[in-house]
């Protein structure tokens, strides 16, 4: 097991200020708070889905704690802003895992050792580790210590989208912010005001996205997003009459790349989730699919109550496999099988 260690790295996630962040205004304003009274706590869980801007707002945090500016920080143009632009900022470290786990020896070499060292030019030292989940029981217990017993300068940030994997000691120990999900009229005034995209694709995205502006981010810039929704909707409305192998060809047709197809998954997610609410209320006000009540009402008079829950299941384990770098037909057969069945 090999991890990466490098600079804060440059891209469409980091921002340099925290008015440019949508949303989170609760967490934003703790953590200013933080920054401009110098009094960061050692240790934080940042909670949330992935997508959600836990990064971003790890890393403009960050940014902030390390910058020498007297005013907004962090500001974006003093040396350690520049740094961190340049991906040269020597004490502020993405973990980045490379393959299915953090083990023990990945945490004392590239977090607990380095721990030690005081910071080069900065006040602090920090480690962001994105995906803390994936550390291993051994692992989350060397780094306790740390976590119990920092040095001054030290913070540790832990980003997660499952916050039960990590041990009962170390959440205790650390701050908890628990990113939700953003408002659909934030998430479509974002994508309106920095993609100057038309009402109707801005509303489309933002509703299929459910308030998670990284994945609204991904279906606008995706220029066959509309063709694999379409693919998805054939899919969902002829799952019980089409064949497995021609199910199979209209999932090879929209992706076969992790976050990709998982997206897509999701849409069938919220598929049956119209199904199970309808079924439940007879209402239609709640349904993310109204212009397909008819297909969603037959679905809902076909199925009972335990087989919705069954294919949602299915859907969880289906991503699961996929981000496990499970074969993607094995992954994708299993889950068509309970759609069908």
């Amino acid at each position: 097991m090999q991890m990466q260690v490098g600079k804060i790295e440059k891209g469409r996630d980091m921002m340099f200020k925290f008015s440019e962040i949508m949303g989170h205004d609760d967490i934003k304003e703790h953590l200013q708070q933080a920054i401009q009274e110098d009094k960061p706590f050692h240790a934080y869980i940042f909670q949330g889905e992935v997508g959600c801007g836990k990064e971003t707002v790890a890393k403009t945090f960050a940014a902030g704690l390390q910058c020498t500016s007297d005013e907004v920080r962090p500001c974006g143009v003093c040396p350690s802003c520049k740094q961190i632009e340049s991906r040269n900022q020597p004490d502020v470290c993405i973990v980045k895992r490379e393959l299915s786990s953090i083990g023990v020896d990945d945490v004392r070499e590239k977090i607990v050792s380095p721990m030690q060292i005081r910071p080069y030019n900065s006040p602090y030292k920090i480690f962001i580790v994105p995906e803390s989940e994936k550390m291993t029981e051994a692992a989350q217990n060397a780094l306790l210590k740390t976590i119990e017993e920092p040095p001054e300068y030290g913070i540790i940030i832990l980003l997660t989208s499952n916050i039960d994997s990590l041990l009962p000691t170390i959440q205790s120990r650390c701050m908890k912010l628990d990113f939700r999900p953003l408002t659909m009229a934030t998430v479509e005034r974002y994508l309106i005001d920095r993609y100057d995209a038309t009402d109707y694709r801005a509303k489309t995205c933002a509703v299929f996205a459910q308030g998670n502006l990284g994945k609204a981010i991904r279906y606008m810039e995706s220029e066959d997003f509309e063709d694999k929704k379409n693919k998805t909707m054939y899919l969902l409305k002829n799952i019980k009459t089409l064949e497995i192998p021609d199910a199979m060809e209209v999932l090879h047709e929209i992706g076969e790349k992790g976050d990709e197809i998982r997206d897509y998954i999701d849409l069938m997610i919220l598929w049956y989730r119209d199904i199970l609410v309808f079924k439940a209320t007879n209402n239609i006000n709640p349904l993310i699919f109204q212009g397909e009540i008819h297909a969603i009402s037959a679905a809902a008079s076909s199925l009972d109550y335990e087989k919705i829950e069954e294919i949602l299941t299915a859907f969880d384990k289906a991503k699961m496999r996929l981000k496990a770098n499970v074969n993607f037909d094995v992954a994708m057969e299993l889950m068509l099988l309970t759609m069908k069945s």
